[in-house]
């Protein structure tokens, strides 16, 4: 949403281009990568396009090859200087990358993850399936949404994700692709700091059952258990 401010579905060439600058590459390799998502040549990316973009931006950033190749390679999400640490300390960072949830969407994924009696703050995976089963959404979109949205992967959601598992649900019930990594917008401003403080990943599996419940979970064990569809 912040480089489409029309909300017309598709990014300029302009505004594209400032965007994706912040990923510190160099201009000749964001000239390539627009080159390749830009597949019908018009100066202007649609969605998935960008999505394109997006992930070959990741390529780059993690030493691959920006070419098409290199877009089914599992790679970080991509990361703009809203993770750096002078953009940081002025304080410009999170106004540069709006969450992509709208405070009026929040609200209400709000009530719905308020309404599934959260236990400390965190639903657990089986209270969250029967939401995302109730999108009819196929099963391995619905993996994807899950895994994306588990952020700091411990099985649970707490608000801020279960609010980007809601988004990411309407986004493919309108049809919209499903990125393969978190967009830098998406992750919630609460989540975008500690990803990469270096000592945060070891406090995970602290406890055997949110350990066997994340492994239990990747795509498709969430939802293929047995789920009443009823909610």
């Amino acid at each position: 949403p912040q480089v489409d401010s029309a909300n017309a579905g598709r990014v300029l060439a302009s505004d594209a281009a400032v965007f994706l600058k912040k990923s510190g590459l160099t201009d000749l390799v964001l000239g390539k990568i627009w080159d390749l998502a830009d597949t019908d040549g018009k100066g202007i990316l649609n969605k998935q396009e960008f999505f394109v973009a997006l992930r070959l931006v990741a390529c780059a950033q993690n030493g691959l090859d920006v070419s098409l190749n290199s877009l089914n390679l599992p790679v970080p999400p991509p990361r703009f200087t809203d993770t750096s640490s002078p953009l940081l300390l002025s304080g410009t960072a999170s106004s540069d990358v709006p969450w992509a949830v709208k405070p009026e969407d929040k609200a209400k994924y709000d009530a719905i993850f308020d309404s599934l009696n959260p236990v400390n703050g965190l639903l657990s995976g089986d209270k969250v399936k029967p939401v995302l089963l109730n999108s009819k959404l196929p099963v391995d979109i619905l993996g994807r949404v899950w895994e994306l949205s588990d952020i700091d992967r411990d099985g649970m959601l707490d608000r801020d994700e279960f609010a980007v598992a809601m988004f990411l649900v309407y986004c493919a019930l309108e049809k919209e692709p499903v990125p393969m990594s978190l967009p830098a917008a998406l992750v919630p401003p609460s989540k975008r700091k500690p990803i990469s403080v270096p000592g945060a990943m070891p406090l995970i599996p602290s406890s055997s059952s949110t350990k066997e419940s994340h492994q239990s979970l990747p795509p498709v064990g969430i939802l293929a258990a047995k789920t009443p569809l009823t909610q």
